[in-house]
């Protein structure tokens, strides 16, 4: 991980501190001519006080085109590391270095140099959950609401590495019938639901569509009515006639689908056991006072070396020129 070893301060609340953390982060925000960009799968609060809510296309996009000085990144550590490598000049600031992602870990850049080197001549197509060290290795990024879409624009006779999402992996296959090689790596969180509880809460709840990432396994997968990115579920569930969804990904995404269909039920899918681990544990590290602080301290900043920052650009410009 290419960071600096800075440790979040001390989150108690001290008589000089703000009481009010919405007010004191848009002071910090004119301060630092700053934006705050959050994942959907963030707590509620720091979605409300975002300037961007949105998947991992949706925050790269938004990354590479703003005007501020300071990058806020509410999300995991490779999202933020994405928006350091599009804007290299740019203070970004992730408010709590351990949130890293399962996906990302299953991945060492080592191993996977290992892996590539035992496929030459192999493209390689990398899903962004991945560290900036992959990235580098890689020749086109890729997130789930484009994964399908760049594969299709690969010729038919140029074999494929994919990864490191199995189940994402899975997917593409099924939708473009592409015989790729895939890193088996994988989500805690999309590989927890379980298919049995959900078929019990959809004889709970007939008038419910089930929902679901294509980062899920593929007996969660057969049950649903609708596969998508988190920014395609959200668009869904708008558009659907539905009046009730059982929603299987990581649950941050409730809180806009509420927001914008008040009316309409929505129903996380539950995990295995009954731990709440349909919840991402490392996105709910970030807290609204560890933003703030963040914001207050100028720090945790991603900093990346230099030669792994140039050779990972280069694959993530070449998305977003095949998502245009």
């Amino acid at each position: 991980m290419f960071t600096t070893a800075l440790q979040a301060p001390h989150l108690t609340h001290t008589p000089e501190e703000p009481y009010d953390l919405f007010e004191a982060i848009q002071e910090l925000k004119k301060k630092l001519n700053a934006v705050i960009l959050a994942h959907y799968y963030q707590d509620s609060d720091i979605q409300d006080i975002a300037d961007f809510i949105g998947d991992s296309l949706e925050l790269s996009r938004k990354a590479a085109s703003n005007d501020a000085d300071v990058i806020v990144f509410a999300g995991v550590h490779f999202m933020a590391e994405t928006a350091k490598i599009l804007t290299p000049d740019k203070l970004v600031l992730l408010p709590d270095l351990n949130a890293g992602c399962s996906l990302a870990d299953t991945c060492p850049a080592d191993e996977f140099a290992a892996f590539k080197a035992a496929h030459p001549n192999h493209l390689v197509i990398s899903y962004i959950n991945c560290s900036a060290a992959v990235k580098a290795m890689s020749d086109i990024i890729c997130t789930s609401s484009n994964a399908v879409k760049i594969v299709r624009q690969i010729p038919e006779n140029q074999p494929i590495i994919f990864g490191p999402d199995r189940n994402l992996g899975r997917y593409v296959i099924e939708q473009t019938g592409r015989d790729m090689v895939l890193w088996q790596g994988a989500c805690i969180v999309h590989e927890n639901f379980s298919e049995k509880k959900i078929v019990q809460l959809k004889i709970a709840h007939p008038e419910a569509e089930i929902i679901a990432h294509p980062e899920c396994e593929p007996p969660v997968l057969r049950h649903a009515d609708y596969i998508g990115s988190t920014a395609a579920l959200l668009k869904y569930v708008q558009a659907s006639a539905s009046q009730a969804f059982i929603v299987a990904t990581e649950p941050g995404i409730i809180h806009q689908m509420e927001k914008r269909e008040p009316h309409k039920r929505f129903i996380p899918a539950p995990p295995t056991n009954s731990c709440a681990c349909n919840e991402c544990p490392y996105m709910r590290l970030n807290t609204l006072e560890k933003l703030y602080f963040a914001m207050k301290n100028r720090a945790p900043e991603i900093t990346l070396p230099e030669d792994i920052q140039e050779a990972a650009l280069r694959p993530i410009q070449r998305m977003l020129e095949m998502s245009a």
